[in-house]
């Protein structure tokens, strides 16, 4: 079981797009999959046609302990599970700070589970934020992927996020995390600054940029209000096909 951070400490760059369709891709391709929602605004949750609250949060393992386990609900998708958020969540910052072990605690909760081998990735969709919960995340992962948009600001996010991902491993937390893939997201085929932006990343970090780009689509935007995926809201769009082709590029990297 490979555990997965997907941050940005940036908001609004398809984090929560890019944990829900790229772990219901690997799902439809077979692979058991577990979304943790670790954001406290609960996207991923009711992206997956659950109400935030309606389920136990990681909260409670993070505060008063208990197994990971038990906070796993299936969904209505084969081979995707969650572990949901609750509003609880948005306090947990606050509480964690105060302990010393806070940094690790999630990485210790997580290595029993691990261990059952319940699935094959952990998709983890951190919060927009460089606070505890995020940092939690990379401490616990072994792997990170950043979702990067397509524009000015997203290059100067970028250095940040590498950054905190440096000093994760520097600080004897999780000296074993890696950066496994940036995906340029929201690509704007019809500007010059999206390929600029594209063509510089990958001119920086040729090894772990991705060769898919998802595009800037209305469906994907769309496809959460109905509780759905996107692969399943409209198989067809653009935005289905580049998380089909995420997907096997992922699966390609980890064989």
């Amino acid at each position: 079981m490979k555990i997965i951070a997907i941050a940005n400490q940036k908001g609004g760059v398809g984090k929560t797009t890019t944990s829900v369709n790229l772990g219901a891709c690997l799902a439809e391709k077979g692979q058991k999959v577990i979304v943790l929602d670790l954001d406290p605004q609960a996207n991923s949750t009711s992206a997956l046609d659950f109400t935030p609250g309606e389920h136990p949060s990681i909260y409670q393992s993070l505060i008063g302990g208990g197994e990971v386990a038990d906070l796993v609900v299936p969904t209505k998708y084969d081979n995707l599970s969650i572990i949901p958020c609750d509003m609880d969540l948005a306090g947990c910052e606050i509480e964690m700070a105060k302990e010393d072990d806070h940094l690790v605690r999630l990485r210790n909760l997580f290595e029993p589970f691990k261990a059952t081998e319940i699935a094959d990735y952990i998709l983890i969709d951190c919060p927009p934020s460089l606070g505890v919960l995020m940092t939690s995340a990379l401490a616990a992962a072994d792997e990170l992927i950043v979702p990067l948009q397509c524009e000015y600001f997203g290059l100067e996010g970028l250095s940040k996020i590498v950054g905190v991902h440096q000093q994760i491993r520097d600080s004897g937390a999780n000296s074993e995390v890696v950066l496994e893939g940036i995906v340029m997201t929201m690509a704007d085929s019809r500007t010059n600054l999206s390929a600029m932006v594209i063509n510089d990343v990958r001119e920086y970090f040729p090894e772990v940029t991705y060769d898919t780009v998802i595009p800037r689509n209305i469906r994907l935007g769309e496809a959460p209000s109905y509780g759905q995926t996107v692969i399943d809201y409209a198989p067809t769009c653009a935005g289905a096909v580049a998380y089909r082709a995420l997907a096997d590029e992922f699966i390609a990297r980890h064989s």
